[in-house]
């Protein structure tokens, strides 16, 4: 007779042929730690790891999940993935980066899915960083809600949407008996969103930053923590004062739940349980199942240089006593070992295939950079006439205004930019009161979850709209931005472009002193990927916006804190007449801010100012000592570059002053002058000039002190002079 346990999980879904499915599984997951092991001649030339150990958990995970939920997974969780349906095959495609990766395109590691498949639950892509994927897991499940409450105009709505966008029925109708069901006839349950992650990694910063907004907005998410003991040779105890359970338990919001991850059974009725109620209740739950690590850390560290446990952990080690559940309900010895058999045999000749498959053609390198561009071509006007004149930071305003009255998917979040202050800068004022704090709203002191969570949001279709309230401040959001936004496109083969707009005031002027006046661009320029917009005029502001919002990539936009309201002596040309509401410039696109005169041209005395945001008005300035030699190209988007442009106006003048207000060293522009030293060598009729701020580690709070760094009119004229005297 079965056990109780077992007894009681067969008068529910977990029936017996569940429990010979588990096992299966189980098996598989053990064929492909055993056969990466015998054939390590192979299978060490890529690093990985198995799940050896924590099949039990994962499995019994995986197998209740369904095609409309989202989970992300972490290295270790090869069960996890063969249980919502992906096989040995494309595993291992994967563990060889092989050309027909599923996932990547032979791109990442082992183990990193990138799902976007009907009948599976779906994945984003995610980096190898330990804890990273816990923030942009919570942006889908900040996402999924929004888009359940309905969003803009149909807040008044009775209809959910799924992460993907379907219509399903409220949860409430399922409790009723009516829950919606598509063409076939299947339940749609609302989705739900699982974050995988081992214990050790609940430490990150990050991961606590999205605890936070789990707790305070009520997310429907699972964080599904495996504690096996280790965080590669470091112990519990020299990582943590408590464990993820311990720590959870003390944060009001997230309700807590542990089970014997060793135990498929008892995993199985838990997280049922567990699920059952974030489907219904729409709100967190932090599961802790404590896993023996069988397996190594991964290829590359092996457990013998360091474990002295290993014989421990093999006691409860979870194939067995899965193996005791089957004999416990009728399935024989025999049948259980044919089934081990027949899972080892069909793994090892997918190994096999998998091995023997092509490598992916050079050329495809340079597939996925970017999803194509949303906006081609200008269009709108950009000088309606009777235009009102604005300032650059009503510009910005007026265009998310625009942005989240046409698309109700849109929201803006960041620090202070809902409520009613409406953004240190006023730069999103009395949004929140007319949209409301659902679509515009404050996030807690959280740079990383402010940037990370739009890789979530945008898988579960919402268009984010996010500050950073000075660039100073961004750094934090800059692991997320490497990591989980700029490469979710390339990694993932297209599969997951992340549609984000992260809005950066930067800049000095007025005393902001060392922590509110830096200029970052090289920076972020430095993480591919992303898309870099910097404007220096009302006009462009608008423009960009809207093209920014509109792209299917992630745009930082650097926005001048000086240029704002033009009250910087010299920045009056930034305020502008007010385009059309559908004004769009394509990013990419430099222009000719002005033009040398073509009596100057055919003389031979002039030179182009290649310049942005607040070195456009320098240059501007300073050129009037200059009547007609000056062109000024503004580049309007730093990434990608308007080439084009620029070789043409260096062809055009063959004297080239490339201006910054970032440190000139190692900067974005000390970068282009060296370009264009090499690439237009023949047609320079000088060095490449160039100036930028002083080389010191910050901006000095006392005014003299920051204007001495700086760059200004008087320091762009010397410049000039010295270029056109040549």
């Amino acid at each position: 007779m079965p056990a109780p346990h077992i007894q009681n999980a067969l008068s529910g879904p977990l029936s017996r042929e569940r429990l010979h499915e588990a096992w299966r599984l189980m098996c598989t997951a053990d064929a492909l730690s055993e056969l990466y092991e015998t054939h390590k001649a192979r299978t060490g030339k890529y690093v990985h790891a198995t799940s050896r150990g924590h099949e039990a958990a994962q499995l019994a995970l995986g197998m209740q999940l369904l095609p409309q939920d989202f989970v992300s997974p972490y290295y270790r969780d090869d069960a996890l993935l063969l249980a919502i349906g992906v096989s040995p095959w494309q595993l291992m495609l994967q563990l060889f980066a092989k050309r027909d990766d599923p996932f990547s395109g032979g791109r990442i590691y082992y183990a990193h899915p990138s799902l976007r498949d009907e009948d599976k639950p779906k994945i984003i892509h995610q980096s190898s960083a330990t804890g990273m994927q816990a923030i942009p897991a919570t942006g889908i499940a900040q996402g999924v809600k929004y888009r359940e409450q309905g969003s803009g105009d149909r807040e008044q709505g009775t209809g959910n949407r799924t992460a993907v966008g379907e219509l399903v029925e409220p949860p409430q109708n399922r409790e009723q008996g009516t829950g919606n069901r598509t063409a076939v006839g299947e339940l749609v349950e609302p989705p739900l969103v699982v974050c995988s992650i081992g214990d050790g990694a609940m430490t990150e910063g990050e991961v606590s930053e999205a605890l936070q907004m789990a707790a305070l907005h009520q997310l429907p998410i699972l964080y599904f923590v495996q504690d096996n003991g280790w965080g590669i040779s470091a112990t519990g105890k020299e990582m943590y004062a408590q464990s993820a359970l311990e720590f959870v338990r003390g944060m009001p919001g997230i309700e807590t739940a542990s089970a014997d991850g060793s135990d498929f059974v008892q995993c199985y009725e838990v997280i049922r349980e567990v699920l059952g109620r974030i489907r219904a209740e729409r709100r967190p739950f932090l599961l802790h199942v404590k896993v023996p690590l069988l397996a190594h850390h991964t290829s590359g560290v092996r457990r013998e240089w360091y474990r002295d446990d290993i014989e421990s952990h093999r006691s409860y080690d979870p194939l067995p006593r899965l193996f005791q559940s089957l004999m416990e309900v009728g399935i024989s010895a025999e049948e259980a070992e044919t089934v081990r058999k027949n899972a080892f045999t069909q793994t090892e000749a997918d190994l096999e295939r998998a091995y023997a498959a092509e490598d992916p053609d050079p050329a495809s390198l340079f597939d996925y950079i970017y999803a194509p561009a949303a906006v081609t071509e200008e269009q709108g006007e950009r000088q309606p006439e009777g235009a009102a004149e604005v300032v650059m930071v009503d510009a910005g305003l007026h265009a998310i205004d625009q942005i989240l009255a046409e698309f109700p998917e849109a929201l803006v979040y960041g620090q202070d930019v809902g409520g009613t202050l409406g953004g240190v800068f006023r730069e999103t004022a009395l949004l929140a009161q007319k949209y409301g704090s659902r679509r515009v709203f404050n996030t807690p002191i959280q740079e990383a979850y402010i940037i990370g969570s739009t890789a979530g949001m945008s898988a579960a279709g919402c268009k984010p709209i996010v500050e950073i309230q000075f660039a100073d401040y961004m750094w934090p959001g800059l692991n997320q931005l490497f990591a989980e936004l700029s490469r979710s496109y390339y990694l993932s083969r297209g599969k997951w472009p992340v549609q984000a707009l992260i809005r950066v005031p930067t800049g000095a002027y007025g005393s902001g002193g060392p922590f509110h006046s830096s200029s970052i661009e090289s920076a972020v320029l430095n993480i591919r990927g992303v898309k870099v917009v910097y404007p220096s005029n009302a006009a462009d502001m608008k423009g960009l916006m809207r093209a920014a919002f509109l792209d299917p990539n992630p745009v930082v936009m650097f926005e001048h804190k000086g240029l704002y309201w033009s009250k910087v002596p010299g920045s009056k040309e930034a305020k502008t007449p007010e385009p059309a509401d559908d004004y769009v410039i394509p990013l990419g696109k430099a222009r000719i801010y002005q033009e040398a005169t073509p009596e100057k041209l055919r003389q031979g005395d002039t030179c182009v100012v290649i310049a942005y945001g607040m070195g456009v008005h320098w240059a501007r300035n300073a050129s009037r000592h200059f009547p007609g030699q000056v062109e000024i190209l503004d580049l309007r988007t730093l990434e990608p570059l308007d080439w084009q442009a620029v070789s043409k106006s260096v062809a055009r003048h063959g004297k080239v002053f490339c201006l910054t207000e970032e440190v000139l060293n190692n900067s974005f522009m000390q970068a282009l002058a060296g370009r264009i030293s090499t690439a237009c060598f023949t047609q320079l009729d000088a060095p490449v000039h160039m100036l930028g701020a002083e080389t010191v580690p910050a901006i000095p709070l006392n005014a003299a002190l920051e204007a001495a760094m700086l760059p200004n009119e008087e320091k762009v004229r010397a410049v000039l002079e010295e270029l056109l005297g040549w």
